[in-house]
């Protein structure tokens, strides 16, 4: 799933208006299995000047990126660290584990070729999903329009247990970064 749709499951999942740590626990934790491919290839993107396709096509593949995410995506790791959350009863380690977890959940069905070893450190196997988030040879054109319905569901569900005015800001960006994409490319193909 795109990043924006991970933000926003994530926070639909576990953020509590009532409890500004607990939300913004689940929103790094929706990020937390990303954060280390933004920090990859915006380092190589915007500091070393490595060109995007050498980035996505070479490094994204390579054995030392490899290593890396198969911790931060590991299935295991991060069910260990919701068992100590759930154990030492602090919320806000429940919500940030929890929507690291549902990330990983929702990833896992959606990568064709390009999925991550979820089950490390028992295995360095990798699901070869046939269904694609991105990937219009594995079914993108309708796993993109699911996953922006669902997650502007999502929305309209935050905006009702969020009132004030900075939280349902951040929820109508959140709304607003998953239908600017599809509007973008209707609009350029379109012409």
């Amino acid at each position: 799933m795109n990043t924006p749709a991970h933000l926003i499951l994530g926070a639909a999942a576990f953020a509590r208006p009532d409890a500004p740590r607990i939300t913004v626990a689940a929103l790094f934790g929706a990020i937390a299995p990303d954060l280390s491919l933004y920090l990859m290839a915006g380092w190589h993107l915007l500091i070393l000047g490595t060109p995007p396709e050498v980035v996505f096509g070479q490094l994204y593949f390579s054995d030392a990126w490899f290593n890396v995410f198969k911790v931060d995506n590991s299935f295991i790791l991060w069910g260990i660290a919701l068992g100590a959350a759930l154990y030492a009863r602090s919320g806000w380690a429940v919500a940030l584990t929890g929507a690291a977890l549902l990330h990983i959940a929702l990833d896992f069905p959606l990568h064709h070729d390009d999925g991550r070893p979820h089950f490390w450190p028992l295995t360095d196997w990798v699901f070869e999903s046939p269904l694609s988030y991105w990937d219009r040879d594995a079914h993108a054109g309708i796993i993109g329009p699911l996953e922006i319905l669902i997650s502007l569901g999502a929305c309209v569900y935050l905006w009702t247990r969020f009132q004030g005015w900075l939280a349902r800001g951040a929820v109508t960006l959140g709304a607003a970064t998953q239908i600017a994409p599809g509007l973008f490319w209707v609009f350029v193909f379109a012409q």
